[in-house]
């Protein structure tokens, strides 16, 4: 069986049972670091992939072929699909006016232990989706302005396994996807806080996030980013900003879940868009094996 990417046969499963019963003082993530040592599973960086180890521990434990070792921590227990996490300080009194009163807008990475609790915080509290964690590769950023008052969150993740107007779009094969996929990032989260009142801010975060997006992919996981997709419900919002920002709208969803094994789940229907990074970013997603030895330095970025 294949769970996480990764074909897993009946010895492993007992390599994963022995490690476990042999060191039973070890935490679950002390179990997961360790396994990720034993297969050398690493990401494109070198870089250990810990939480796609541990999101494949959890779903054997879920079909029930392994037991892990207790939760040292509460998860800060899950409501209505919400996880709760610890408060994080930030003003909430009203920013309203044109862009150019509160410019210029700063666009920060948060990976400091601060400014990760703030972005899961203010993600948790105030957008529609919450933030349950996130596994694999992913970009958190914080948008601040001028005075350094925070604005908005963007979270990018793993891109869709599939879709087809994405997938029609680019004009890759199946093999191709597999293989190329990681070039492509996911904006899961896009929040303007509520209290937020700005023309244009929207498209201008956009086009200043596409701008150095694939260079902090680059710092962090040791490749570059070639195109950027979200999904937009269509019943809850109309796609304005992204339009605005100059990304294209390629098709629909089918109203299906990823987890949707049998095509009994309906999901809501999803305007689909797409905003490639560069102008060869077909022949750097198609050809298999060779994304990472083109150079786009020459390459304009179609950002506004």
């Amino acid at each position: 069986m294949v769970i996480q990417g990764r074909e897993i046969t009946a010895e492993d499963i007992r390599l994963v049972r022995q490690l476990i019963a042999t060191h039973s003082s070890w935490h679950r993530t002390r179990v997961s670091e360790e396994l990720c040592q034993l297969w050398n599973w690493r990401s494109g960086s070198g870089q250990l992939k810990d939480m796609a180890c541990r999101s494949f521990l959890l779903k054997l434990e879920a079909r029930g072929y392994i037991s892990l070792p207790p939760r040292r921590y509460a998860s800060g227990g899950k409501k209505a699909g919400k996880l709760s996490y610890p408060s994080a300080a930030h003003q909430t009194s009203p920013i309203v006016g044109p862009l150019a009163g509160i410019a210029p807008i700063e666009v920060k990475v948060a990976k400091r232990k601060y400014p990760i609790r703030l972005f899961k915080y203010l993600i948790s509290c105030y957008h529609y989706l919450h933030f349950n964690g996130i596994v694999g590769e992913n970009m958190k950023y914080l948008i601040f302005d001028r005075e350094g008052r925070c604005l908005a969150c963007l979270l990018f993740g793993s891109a869709a396994w599939k879709t087809s107007p994405r997938d029609e779009f680019i004009g890759w094969s199946p093999k191709v996807r597999k293989a190329n996929l990681q070039y492509i990032t996911n904006n899961m989260r896009f929040l303007i806080l509520p209290w937020v009142k700005v023309p244009h801010l929207a498209s201008h975060i956009l086009g200043k996030v596409a701008r150095r997006v694939s260079s902090d992919w680059q710092e962090r996981y040791g490749h570059p980013i070639y195109m950027l997709e979200t999904f937009v419900e269509k019943d809850r919002f109309r796609g304005t900003c992204y339009r605005a920002a100059n990304w294209i709208c390629v098709g629909q969803s089918k109203g299906r879940s990823r987890n949707d094994r049998y095509g009994t789940l309906k999901v809501a229907i999803k305007d689909i868009y797409l905003f490639p990074l560069t102008r060869r970013f077909r022949e750097l997603l198609v050809n298999q094996g060779k994304a990472e030895l083109l150079s786009l330095s020459k390459d304009r970025v179609f950002c506004n």
